[in-house]
């Protein structure tokens, strides 16, 4: 019957298994914070500003406050638009 060999085995990389960690933690954290923005009726910035210079390269996209104002008032009907409160 075969042995199995007793070589010893190469460690893990520690520093790859960090990385991977990091990484699927700032997804995860980016991700979340998405998802909130967007149960709130907050769209996202950066989805925005890829939309703005693909569809409309000869305009500045507005910056993020703007953004943020723009669809505040959109939500809660700035300028005499429907509010429910």
């Amino acid at each position: 019957m075969p042995r199995p060999s007793l070589q010893a085995k190469e460690p893990a990389d520690n520093a790859d298994l960090l990385c991977v960690c990091r990484d699927a933690l700032v997804r995860w954290g980016k991700d979340a914070r998405r998802t909130a923005s967007l149960m709130v009726g907050q769209p996202d910035y950066e989805v925005y500003v890829a939309h703005a210079e693909a569809t409309h390269p000869d305009q500045p996209p507005l910056d993020r406050t703007a953004f943020f104002r723009l669809h505040e008032a959109r939500r809660f009907g700035a300028g005499g638009a429907f509010r429910c409160c």
